[in-house]
């Protein structure tokens, strides 16, 4: 039996990788008010660890399928049933969530080992993510791929990588969407620089990125196993100011066809396929389970000769991600076509699927 767990406060926690890691507010509640949506990939006779059952079974009710047998629990009951997982499955591993883990009595053959933990979180770093990128161009040498990444481990570097680039971003090797990043436009202020010293302190140094004037944000979606990194379908997602709003529910041939507006569809499939060997080669053996990989259209040129390019490569979760939500989501007809939303009311999160004229 498998132990699913909702823990959205995982990026934070990679960056701080401190097991005694307390999330902020905002993490904290948005655990607590979607502790229930394992419910979408969990199989029959799984448990999902929640904080209320009772308010879980309410609102995963809309999502379950008739006859489905997912069970919930909490962490006052949950050494009922704790010889019986063979399998965890967080939303992300971190030392955070292992020592939760711990904290309840889950068994440590079930858990990942420090070195395993330590090995993901290096993978996690947008360093590797920058490596892969320069491996997946090199094999495809396509016209339409752009995209490049260089990492700094100094104030020095920084700079005089800066000085190479007009307008550029700069990212934390570890961080949740939109808190780890700044834009330069053209000279770098006091502000950002004491704060990507900062990030060089403390991470060991900075990521550094041209800017790209985005037209739409899309993403890969993978699963790894003990055979290797399989792809699973495509992820149209949207974003303001660097944050996850929201997800497109459609069949996959639908998604494909939105895209095909800038890319063709067996360049597509091409970046998948080599995807799937680049992660697999360094993958397997360390990290089984969901994963992402964030890309984007891009217009590229002077006005009135804009032309349309992909980077293939903008960031890689070793994690579930809300593209595996959808996915999930977009399985049942009744979802398809919509729109998935998570929404904050200003107390509690929520998540929605509206009609896409909403």
């Amino acid at each position: 039996m498998t132990l699913h767990i909702f823990n959205p406060e995982h990026d934070i926690a990679l960056a701080y990788d401190n097991k005694y890691f307390t999330p902020p507010h905002a993490g904290r509640q948005m655990r607590h008010d979607l502790d229930y949506l394992p419910v979408l990939w969990a199989k029959d006779g799984d448990y999902i660890l929640v904080e209320n059952v009772n308010s879980a079974r309410i609102h995963a009710r809309r999502f379950m399928s008739y006859g489905q047998q997912v069970h919930f629990i909490n962490s006052d009951n949950i050494e009922q049933i704790i010889d019986e997982v063979t399998e965890v499955m967080p939303w992300g591993w971190d030392s955070a969530i292992k020592f939760q883990l711990e904290q309840l009595g889950i068994k440590a053959n079930v858990l990942p080992t420090d070195e395993r933990l330590s090995a993901i979180r290096e993978l996690s770093n947008r360093e590797y993510a920058s490596q892969v990128l320069r491996e997946l161009r090199e094999l495809l040498d396509e016209d339409i791929l752009i995209g490049e990444s260089f990492c700094a481990r100094n104030v020095a570097e920084l700079t005089s990588l800066l000085e190479k680039i007009d307008k550029a971003v700069i990212k934390a090797p570890w961080s949740s969407s939109g808190r780890g990043v700044r834009y330069i436009d053209t000279m770098i202020d006091p502000a950002i620089l004491n704060w990507a010293n900062n990030v060089i302190k403390q991470q060991g140094s900075i990521m550094v990125e041209p800017y790209y004037n985005k037209v739409k944000d899309f993403g890969m979606e993978f699963i790894a196993d003990k055979d290797g990194v399989h792809y699973v379908g495509l992820s149209v997602f949207h974003t303001m100011n660097g944050a996850y709003i929201g997800n497109s529910l459609e069949k996959e041939e639908v998604k494909q066809e939105l895209l095909s507006t800038y890319i063709t569809i067996p360049v597509l499939n091409n970046i998948a396929q080599t995807l799937e060997t680049l992660l697999s080669k360094q993958l397997t053996g360390i990290y089984y389970g969901a994963l992402g990989v964030d890309m984007m259209i891009v217009a590229n040129g002077s006005r009135g000769d804009v032309v349309f390019k992909l980077h293939p490569l903008v960031e890689i979760n070793l994690r579930r991600t809300m593209g595996h939500v959808a996915l999930s989501l977009s399985n049942k007809k009744s979802f398809q076509h919509k729109m998935m939303r998570i929404d904050n009311d200003g107390s509690h999160y929520h998540l929605h699927i509206l009609n896409k004229d909403r």
